[in-house]
């Protein structure tokens, strides 16, 4: 058995509610070779501008993406992945799959880097931390920071029963001007709708937002919102310490903005009743300043 010591110790999560993929990715880096990254990567890899969401706000609509997309994108930060999937319709490729996603979270493990995995924490993702090749087993990492296992015959196989596995395999450092630039790059293909995802999208995802919380919020949904609030107000701060942290002072002055506007609501959600007269709009007013900067933020991209 080989099992690494990984936690989310260290990983700024303002909300609790962190986007998993970037959550582990960020926990994984740390607790590796490859601490110097554990931060700009959330950024780097887009995922601090991302925005996804079901006209519902059904909390899996934050991750209706092209799954495949991961490895480029981490790579886009500046490191070398290793990638296996299986999706719906591929039963046939399904052992296939598993065997290679296996044999990838070994090698990450053994290099001493946790895997990040579809479906391990309930609907989520998580972290492989360790293998036991006599009882076919993996140790796990919940987002909740639970340990568990799983046996490998369940990998891809759980709430959601489809296989994705992330690993990283090396280092291919760029310029800082060059990383800044290609961030920015694909920040702007997401945030302008050009990256695949049925539900509204980038930008595109305010309206839906707002028009949710004009015109369906109650207290039977408002968790829902808690959700994608507290999930993308975490996101903006990596997107704005990446830019402080590269003297890219429009945008963060702009990202201070975006990041301001998605907390107040955030917090005005968590403290005030919904019910009250003015709640609704005091959340409008804080989603359409996040919006407004961020627009402008994009223009300058």
């Amino acid at each position: 058995m080989k099992k690494l010591n990984v936690s989310f110790a260290g990983t700024a999560d303002p909300t609790g509610y962190l986007f998993s993929f970037a959550k582990c990715l960020s926990a994984a880096l740390r607790c590796g070779e490859y601490e110097e990254y554990a931060d700009d990567i959330i950024a780097s890899s887009g995922f601090a501008f991302r925005m996804w969401v079901a006209p519902d706000l059904c909390p899996s609509g934050t991750s209706i993406w092209e799954f495949a997309g991961q490895k480029r994108w981490v790579e886009n930060g500046g490191l070398v992945c290793g990638y296996a999937e299986r999706l719906w319709g591929q039963d046939g490729v399904e052992a296939e799959r598993r065997a290679e996603a296996l044999d990838l979270i070994r090698r990450s493990i053994d290099n001493g880097i946790a895997a990040v995995a579809w479906d391990l924490s309930g609907c989520e993702w998580g972290l492989a931390t360790g293998y036991d090749d006599e009882t076919n087993t993996l140790t796990t990492l919940k987002i909740s920071g639970r340990e568990d296992s799983l046996p490998y015959e369940k990998l891809g196989k759980l709430d959601i029963p489809i296989l994705s596995v992330l690993t990283v395999t090396g280092k291919a450092p760029k310029p800082a001007e060059r990383l800044v630039a290609d961030t920015k790059a694909l920040a702007k293909e997401h945030l302008t709708g050009r990256e695949w995802c049925d539900n509204p999208k980038g930008l595109a995802a305010y309206d839906t937002l707002i028009g949710f919380v004009r015109e369906k919020l109650s207290s039977d949904s408002a968790w829902n919102l808690e959700y994608y609030l507290g999930t993308y107000a975490a996101l903006k701060l990596y997107a704005l310490r990446f830019f402080e942290k590269y003297g890219e002072e429009k945008l963060v002055r702009l990202y201070a903005d975006v990041c301001e506007g998605w907390q107040s609501a955030f917090d005005i959600l968590k403290s005030e009743d919904i019910a009250a007269p003015d709640t609704k709009n005091k959340l409008i007013e804080a989603l359409c300043r996040a919006q407004s900067a961020e627009r402008t933020a994009v223009g300058l991209m």
